[in-house]
């Protein structure tokens, strides 16, 4: 029997999330049988098999971004996601991280049944807080297709949603991003801040040895955030600070590829890192690897894998999934001057998102302690770490 540990929210999604896996016209195929799955098992499933019979645009060099258009989603790629991460406080000091996150993954093309549950697209959605004051970790979950009030990502303007949580742009070219589950939620407005970074060649951030095993890739690395936090059904008003991520492809990883850890900086004196490793089944460090430094003046400096090192220095192991997350990291960046130690602000940041992905994985806030140079560097920032535990990455992005 599933059961709710405090401070933890899960759940199908409320709305049409079990009519959308009995009428759904999906097709059936071999050893995947999506009208059959729970949802624990659709999303993955469908993410692994679909789309090949299908005309969707791979991600290649050529495209060029442009803002704020791209903001706005991208249809003809099968798949898409908005992360929104941030570490904010209130007046007396009490610290939260955040996390609200959009995905889209494309299940066909031109669906041949013209009814209005055809389903084209699914999207899911994250929610989770980290209260670093009770060490309480709250997370919640959706899935939907689109559909009146359901879910859906426009192409016009910016703006994503997944019933009442939704995210976009506002008439001032800032991002609001609202989203609630029972007594926890965020109401935020954030600032764009520094000019979008573009991460491997002009946007375009390879994740496979194969071309189109890639994806278009930009940050906002430190947008100036206030609003409300709610948790245990007070409010908190904040301020602080937020990094956004969007990718947009159609194949990202390849079956030897079976996760990675990603790292998003914000470190004092200016400079925002953002670093990425993807980890092989044989245990070695994938040739894709990389990353992209942003120094204060915002010059942008890209980072193959020999640019920067990454050890494991304290794990955690999950009492919930039994998965053991490396929660403490020296990170090293030798050409650059830094020698930064990440360390997670709680040990428990670990969502389940049995109910719309399917995986299981490590999302939460950190601190970074070190040096640049001769002299001593903080910052703060958030850490992700999939493969972990249950399905391998490389078969859900294949």
């Amino acid at each position: 029997m599933l059961r709710r540990r405090p401070g933890e929210r899960f759940g199908p999604s409320r709305g049409p999330g079990k009519e959308l896996r009995r009428r759904a016209k999906l097709p059936v195929w071999p050893r995947c049988r999506p009208r059959l799955l729970p949802a624990a098992l659709l999303v993955p499933c469908l993410l692994a098999t679909i789309g090949w019979s299908q005309t969707w645009r791979q991600a290649n060099l050529g495209y060029r971004l442009q803002f704020p258009r791209d903001h706005a989603s991208h249809p003809e790629y099968r798949i898409e996601w908005w992360y929104y991460t941030g570490n904010l406080a209130d007046s007396s000091s009490r610290r939260f991280g955040f996390q609200l996150t959009f995905f889209r993954a494309g299940v066909r093309t031109r669906p041949e049944n013209p009814s209005r549950w055809a389903v084209r697209d699914l999207f899911m959605a994250h929610l989770a807080l980290s209260d670093l004051e009770t060490g309480r970790f709250h997370f919640a979950e959706r899935l939907n297709r689109a559909g009146p009030g359901w879910a859906g990502a426009s192409t016009e303007t910016y703006r994503v949603w997944n019933q009442s949580w939704e995210a976009g742009l506002d008439s001032d070219g800032r991002h609001r991003l609202r989203a609630r589950d029972g007594d926890f939620g965020i109401d935020l407005v954030l600032e764009p801040g520094r000019q979008p970074l573009l991460h491997g060649r002009a946007g375009l951030s390879q994740k496979g040895s194969q071309e189109g095993n890639a994806s278009h890739y930009y940050s906002l690395t430190r947008m100036p955030t206030r609003g409300s936090i709610r948790v245990d059904g007070r409010e908190f008003e904040v301020a602080g600070s937020s990094w956004m991520d969007h990718e947009f492809g159609t194949s990202f990883l390849e079956q030897e590829q079976i996760g990675w850890d990603w790292f998003a900086l914000q470190l004092d004196g200016g400079q925002d890192l953002m670093v990425f490793q993807l980890r092989r089944s044989d245990g070695r460090r994938d040739p894709n690897s990389s990353g992209t430094l942003l120094d204060a003046s915002g010059k942008r400096q890209g980072l193959g894998r020999s640019d920067f090192s990454l050890e494991p220095v304290r794990t955690w192991r999950s009492p919930h999934s039994g998965a053991r997350y490396p929660i403490q990291w020296r990170l090293s960046l030798p050409r650059r001057g830094l020698s930064l130690t990440v360390t997670a602000a709680q040990p428990d940041q670990e969502l389940r998102t049995r109910w719309s992905t399917g995986v299981t994985y490590w999302e939460g806030a950190v601190v970074v302690t070190g040096t640049r140079g001769t002299d001593p560097v903080s910052g703060r920032g958030y850490l992700e770490m999939t493969g972990y535990a249950g399905q391998s990455m490389g078969d859900v992005f294949r």
